[in-house]
């Protein structure tokens, strides 16, 4: 397939300008010059520079892989259908429908953007971070400094010999271990029966067996289920240690899973989150 550059280019220009800062969970601010989404914006969003997509606007870039075309996808808030177009300008196949799926849509968007101060992410069907708001970052530290492949709550859980935790900046402890991992195990083993011809859900579950003998023993266990609440104690380094309720809702038939932090209102902790919103950890939401 060839990548149309020409078309390209002025789609991710009119789609750019049609997102507002406040639903990509971005400052609206008094000084911007244009209604939607700056340059800046996309870039940070999708995780690229911003010569990167003043390349792909003027048509100098003519193969965007097909990791950055769904980071495109998702910070600009696309719907399947606009997905799609996008992937086959830039000359790629779009995602088949027998594969996980990254991508948000419009509504869920929105959804999660009136979530006010929660810490809120959003996990594909195999448990790969995809998304996360100011406050997530803010709690457990920047996701994106970590390569997009190793953003995954499922290899944190079963971390190979020597790996530490990738989604989490400082020491975070579930307070029900042994019920999270075999939820999650649960989980990537529903995920088997929804997405068979996955490679990517097939390669996790090859490096998690081989790589982490409770995974193993959990998997051929046969256990099917959903993972739906945790208590966790962030030790975070601006407050100390901070008790959240951890809740995961999953989202139709793509399985994207929904995880919400939040304190018990009224209580020291709740205190503490507030502060680490505040701690100086600015980073900009993701998707």
């Amino acid at each position: 397939m060839t990548a149309d550059i020409a078309k390209l280019g002025p789609m991710l220009r009119a789609w750019r300008g049609r997102v507002s800062p406040g639903t990509a969970g971005l400052p609206g601010g008094h000084r911007r010059r244009v209604p939607g989404l700056r340059r800046e914006d996309l870039a940070d969003l999708a995780g690229i520079s911003v010569d990167y997509v003043v390349r792909l606007e003027q048509g100098r870039y003519v193969s965007p892989s097909a990791q950055v075309t769904a980071a495109l996808a998702r910070a600009l808030q696309l719907t399947d259908a606009e997905r799609d177009h996008l992937y086959r300008l830039a000359g790629l196949a779009p995602p088949a429908g027998g594969e996980i799926s990254d991508h948000i849509p419009p509504g869920l968007h929105r959804m999660l953007n009136r979530l006010g101060n929660a810490a809120a992410a959003v996990f594909a069907a195999d448990w790969q971070l995809i998304w996360w708001n100011r406050s997530w970052a803010a709690l457990l530290g920047d996701p994106s400094p970590t390569p997009s492949a190793l953003r995954n709550f499922a290899r944190d859980t079963f971390p190979a010999d020597g790996a530490g935790p990738r989604l989490s900046h400082w020491p975070v402890t579930s307070l029900s271990r042994p019920e999270v991992e075999a939820s999650v195990v649960s989980d990537l083993r529903r995920a088997t029966g929804r997405f068979p011809g996955s490679d990517r859900l097939a390669g996790l579950i090859r490096d998690l067996t081989t790589g982490n003998r409770r995974f193993a023993e959990l998997w051929a266990s046969g256990v099917v289920g959903a993972h739906r609440e945790d208590h966790k104690i962030v030790q975070h380094p601006a407050t100390g240690p901070i008790a959240v309720d951890c809740d995961v809702l999953t989202d139709g038939d793509a399985e994207r899973k929904i995880v919400v932090l939040t304190a018990a209102p009224d209580t020291e902790d709740e205190t503490k989150f507030r502060l680490a919103m505040v701690s100086g950890i600015s980073s900009p939401a993701r998707g």
